[in-house]
């Protein structure tokens, strides 16, 4: 592992002096290319310099130990000496943490697809109540909301949505979303105070980009339509929505969100791109089924991985049976907590695999 910091810090500095390079700044892809190595590196070198100056401490400690008959300060050397290993212990944590193998994913931008599942109409407004959770979340992490496409029922609910994340790292966090989302509440409709269970599925997909996917434009075929619901004078009026089959896989997408039939279009193929991007990364996932299942859930969309119990006010996260008593500020998009807890949970998986090898 030391053998592999030192290699990391030599090529900081490498990075350090590049960019100071006129050459290199005057050239703005190569001086991004270099800038976001360097800030990937940034966290690992911070961590190798504080854990080199913790086992400093730590021999300096011992030192004054050893040569020192003044009893208080042998006792301030003793609290120096514990505090330094303290620091070290944790500073090697967070470097195999950091050096950890990174999903490739991790820095994309993501699509999610909200589907009511068991419930009807009472799992329709469950959607609407997540796709409300994430859309706060997503502005607390200054990330920018797409919507693609929306499915309303009569009464405020969605039976599907799909929607953009824009944002640095939004796969990295969102991605522990996918799963069956249960509620537990009695529903507005019902007469006799009765706790109902209805479900939503959630999907969170990389944003594939074209050189992630080969998709064959012989392979789409689009049909247009006019747009329904609310959208202003032009959408109703205009056949901009669009909708797209893939006709290898039967994926079939629609968007109507913009005015544009052309902006449709595309936001269509991203969805699909995703989608197929999403299938690949599946096979591959289960083609590679021991490492899949030391890490946090298995991605399946059945699995069941959250409860939403209104009448005790409590969230519980079945992977890692967390509970937690703040159900109002979590359905306001303060996930933080939750998937802090699952992040942590994934790298203590992969640390525990990592050793065992």
């Amino acid at each position: 592992m030391f053998d592999r910091l030192e290699d990391i810090i030599i090529r900081f500095e490498e990075l350090q002096a590049e960019l100071s390079n006129p050459d290199v700044a005057s050239d703005q892809n190569q001086f991004r290319k270099l800038m976001k190595e360097q800030a990937e590196l940034q966290p690992l070198v911070d961590a190798y310099l504080a854990y080199k100056k913790a086992k400093q401490d730590v021999e300096d400690s011992l030192a004054l130990l050893e040569e020192e008959s003044d009893e208080e300060m042998r006792e301030m050397a003793k609290e120096e000496l514990a505090d330094a290993r303290k620091r070290v212990e944790e500073m090697e944590q967070t470097m195999k943490i950091l050096l950890l193998p990174k999903d490739p994913n991790d820095d994309k931008n993501v699509v999610v697809e909200i589907r009511a599942g068991a419930g009807g109409d009472e799992a329709a407004l469950f959607s609407a109540e997540l796709y409300r959770m994430y859309c706060r979340y997503a502005e607390r992490q200054h990330w920018k909301v797409d919507l693609i496409s929306v499915n309303e029922s009569g009464i405020g609910g969605m039976k599907e949505v799909v929607f953009m994340i824009n944002g640095q790292g939004a796969y990295s966090k969102m991605k522990y979303e996918s799963g069956v989302h249960r509620v537990q509440r009695v529903p507005e409709t019902e007469s006799g105070g009765r706790i109902h269970t209805s479900t939503s599925t959630v999907a969170v997909m990389p944003e594939a980009e074209e050189v992630d996917v080969e998709l064959n434009m012989n392979d789409c075929k689009f049909d247009v339509f006019r747009a329904s619901g609310n959208g202003g004078q032009c959408v109703n009026t205009t056949d901009s929505a669009v909708r797209l089959t893939h006709l290898p896989t039967g994926i079939v997408i629609s968007c109507q969100d913009e005015k544009s039939q052309l902006k449709n279009k595309e936001k269509a193929l991203k969805v699909l791109r995703s989608r197929l991007y999403d299938l690949e990364c599946e096979k591959k996932a289960n083609a590679e089924a021991e490492e899949r299942r030391s890490q946090i859930g298995t991605g399946d969309r059945s699995e069941k991985i959250r409860t939403y119990n209104f009448p005790q006010g409590r969230v519980t996260e079945h992977r890692i049976k967390l509970t937690l008593y703040k159900i109002d500020s979590i359905m306001d998009g303060d996930i933080q907590e939750l998937l802090d807890s699952l992040i942590a949970a994934d790298q203590a998986a992969k640390l525990a695999k990592l050793n065992e090898n």
